[in-house]
């Protein structure tokens, strides 16, 4: 029989704050994207990597911090599934999501309704409230809403191996089994498999999900051949996106990136950055998630309003505090009380269906006591033994 540790028995670990860091660096990264470095239509009149044609040439590779984000996920989400029920991890993660991503497809209805700006039509945001619209087939409000999507896919894997019973040989076996699954569902080009199992990013969950056995439990070849196996799969997959989705980029300089996310990534699971403990860095990990849901979006009216009228460098700078105070705005007045708001209400609905699938027992009564007489004989009782 499996020892509570094996079973998955939670254990308290202190915040870890160079992946708060990290975070904010890719959401950093992804902004500097899309307001310097892309190619296409934004929030400018013309494209930001022709506004902005020197820094353009580093910040074009900011979208990769998407991957990084990815490697993240699979160390934290392990992390905080650890000991728990797929209930309470259902809990835990629709505390986390939904506020702020509710809060940002609201800001997209509001812009459009006020300035014509956007995607945030209301036929869109209905879809769109349920974070479930890349499996309904419509489009996003706004287009990072993307990896919402992706990161639901994880979700619903770790869920299933939670119900199951999350021990450290499962997660073995799970990231051997979804590794290999990827690999099927494009050799056989099974459009099912490929839905359930997203081969073209899974190497970087499993990557972060082997990352965390690392830190916790301590290196083994295994969990570094896991490693090595998902880089190699995330170079493969990166050149193809160079090639087929992200133009401008180069192989090489994307091949040098996504080394770089795993080597960083590396230095996490050994303790090597755990010197970064600014309590600081805290509040930048707060803002990351609401920053990086809600720039592209403040961007559309805040440009419209000041470029060019203002220079392109005051501009950028101005958009840039803008994102920052939005995020900081939506942590403390939505995240915050909407997070504790919902945390009592879902923990109490997963009680009650707790309550519902093995309620407690209910005692025997206790039989009731036969009546005496006063003379301590038994009323209805065999009378006084006589002597014969």
């Amino acid at each position: 029989m499996d020892t509570p540790e094996r079973q998955g028995s939670p254990v308290r670990m202190e915040r870890m704050r160079e992946l708060d860091l990290l975070r904010f660096a890719a959401a950093l990264a992804v902004l500097l994207f899309h307001f310097t470095g892309f190619g296409g239509g934004g929030a400018w009149p013309d494209p930001s990597r022709d506004i902005f044609p020197l820094l353009g040439e580093v910040t074009r590779y900011g979208y990769l911090g998407v991957d990084l984000f990815f490697v993240i996920s699979g160390f934290v989400i392990l992390m905080s599934v650890w000991g728990r029920t797929a209930g309470e991890f259902g809990v835990s993660r629709i505390v986390r999501l939904m506020p702020a991503y509710w809060a940002a497809v609201l800001l997209g209805l509001v812009i459009y309704l006020a300035t014509g700006l956007g995607k945030g039509k209301p036929g869109l945001v209905l879809p769109n409230l349920t974070m479930l619209q890349g499996g309904l087939g419509t489009g996003n409000v706004d287009a990072v809403f993307w990896t919402l999507w992706v990161e639901l896919h994880f979700y619903v894997l770790i869920a299933l191996l939670a119900a199951v019973g999350l021990t450290y040989r499962r997660c073995i076996m799970f990231m051997t089994a979804w590794l290999f699954l990827g690999l099927y569902a494009d050799e056989g080009e099974s459009k099912l498999l490929q839905v359930l199992v997203i081969p073209t990013w899974n190497a970087y969950f499993v990557a972060g999900m082997a990352l965390f056995l690392i830190y916790r439990f301590g290196s083994t070849l295994l969990l570094w051949g896991f490693v090595g196996v998902s880089w190699l799969m995330a170079l493969h997959w990166g050149a193809w996106r160079a090639g087929n989705v992200f133009t401008g980029v180069t192989d090489g300089a994307v091949a040098a990136v996504i080394t770089g996310i795993f080597a960083i990534m590396a230095l996490v699971a050994i303790r090597k950055l755990s010197w970064l403990s600014w309590r600081g860095l805290t509040v930048l990990g707060a803002l990351t998630y609401p920053l990086y849901l809600t720039h592209s979006q403040i961007a559309l009216p805040v440009l419209d309003w000041i470029y060019p009228g203002m220079n392109r460098w005051a501009a950028l700078a101005v958009v840039m505090a803008a994102s920052l105070l939005l995020a900081y705005v939506i942590h403390r007045l939505v995240e915050r009380p909407a997070a504790a708001w919902l945390r009592d209400r879902l923990r109490a609905a997963l009680a009650r269906a707790r309550e519902i699938d093995f309620p407690k027992p209910v005692p025997a009564p206790r039989p009731a006591a036969e009546p005496v007489e006063p003379s301590g004989e038994l009323v209805g009782g065999p009378g006084p033994r006589v002597p014969s």
